[in-house]
């Protein structure tokens, strides 16, 4: 009987996410809400565990204050995650945490749709208002 193979890719940690991609340009209608919704099916990490390959759709939803995400360094920023290891939930957290220290927006959600892999679907979410910080 052959010997089970211990298999494992390579994984990148969270260093190689690559923060200083994000970009801004300003808002110029500030004091306007708008909503601006922001979509990727094409985003890909790896799993920390197994180092399979994770597939997403991000949504990314916000209302900018005065300044707004760059699309192009949003792009970059997103694929920096290519060959990260990083938990579904904790991708959430992460990509909030950033594109908020980024565009210091009113209010903002970030949801990973992952593709369904062994049967099992998983949609992450987090929110953010600037409102809920403010004592």
């Amino acid at each position: 009987m052959p010997e089970p193979l211990d298999r494992r890719y390579d994984i990148a940690d969270v260093s190689h996410i690559d923060v200083k991609a994000l970009e801004t340009i300003p808002y110029e209608y500030s004091g306007k809400d708008i909503i601006i919704n922001i979509d990727t099916d094409e985003f890909t990490a790896v799993c920390p565990f197994s180092g399979l390959p994770d597939f997403a759709t991000v949504k990314i939803d916000y209302t900018p204050n005065k300044l707004l995400i760059e699309l192009r360094s949003l792009k970059y920023y997103l694929l920096s995650y290519r060959n990260v290891g990083i938990y579904q939930e904790h991708l959430v957290n992460r990509v909030l945490e950033d594109l908020v220290k980024c565009c210091k927006p009113k209010w903002m959600k970030v949801v990973a749709d992952y593709k369904i892999r062994g049967g099992v679907r998983s949609v992450a979410s987090r929110e953010y208002n600037d409102r809920s910080t403010k004592k």
